[in-house]
């Protein structure tokens, strides 16, 4: 069940995998070409699949707003009144950002102070309005990082150094969810829900039911990662 267009899968099996993705949720599934950036897109009907972002916001029903995923970190966002949806990519460039300002400021900012396209029901939402959903990553005892990552995230992050366990050689497992938790509580948002940093959320550890790209890269030496990805998606019923 592969949706990855960009990992050497046959291209009709993935576009066969991504149709009966949106028959299955019964909406329009826009497939952004994620860049471990900052950038947000609002999605309408036009917006085409491969658009360069790593966030993505509508208020249009019909539009599934779709995160792809094999251990970096898919966060879904909504209002208490199901009016607006968003959904970002935060693997750890994208989540640490630079100068405080990582993919999840950049697009709780977005939801907050949009008015077009998306219109004004969410202009001027408001922090407590807001809902997060964290889905499967690479877990803390799988995510081993160098000193530069924990740097990174030191920089904007106060609390980042209590997500870091020292593993020794200048090397650290890193709590990827954890870290998105802190971000989005210091912007106000204390309705988080999904991935708790928890063993059933690692996509290494549960090769059953999650790709991981660390976890399989190169096994067949394709120059892929041989692996696929797996799709967040939110939309408005």
């Amino acid at each position: 069940m592969n949706l990855g267009d960009h990992v050497g899968d046959v291209p009709e099996q993935v576009l066969a995998n991504r149709a009966m993705l949106q028959k299955t949720v019964g909406a329009q599934a826009v497939f952004l070409k994620q860049v471990h950036g900052v950038g947000v897109a609002p999605l309408s009907s036009s917006t085409p699949n491969g658009t360069a972002a790593d966030a993505c916001l509508t208020t249009e029903r019909g539009l599934a707003c779709t995160i792809m995923v094999a251990d970096c970190l898919p966060v879904l966002l909504t209002n208490t009144d199901g009016t607006a949806i968003a959904a970002a990519h935060a693997g750890w460039r994208g989540l640490a950002g630079t100068e405080s300002i990582g993919i999840l400021e950049a697009v709780v900012n977005a939801f907050q102070a949009s008015k077009k396209p998306l219109g004004p029901s969410i202009y001027g939402l408001a922090a407590p309005e807001i809902i997060a959903w964290l889905g499967p990553c690479i877990g803390p005892t799988a995510f081993e990082v160098g000193a530069e990552v924990k740097t990174a995230f030191e920089a904007g992050q106060t609390d980042a150094a209590r997500f870091f366990a020292a593993t020794g050689k200048g090397k650290f497992l890193a709590d990827l969810a954890g870290l998105a938790r802190a971000r989005l509580k210091a912007l106000g948002i204390a309705q988080i829900h999904g991935n708790n940093s928890t063993a059933d959320w690692c996509t290494v550890a549960n090769p059953s039911r999650f790709f991981s790209h660390r976890r399989d890269a190169g096994k067949h030496g394709n120059g892929f990662g041989t692996t696929g990805r797996m799709a967040a998606c939110v939309w408005l019923a």
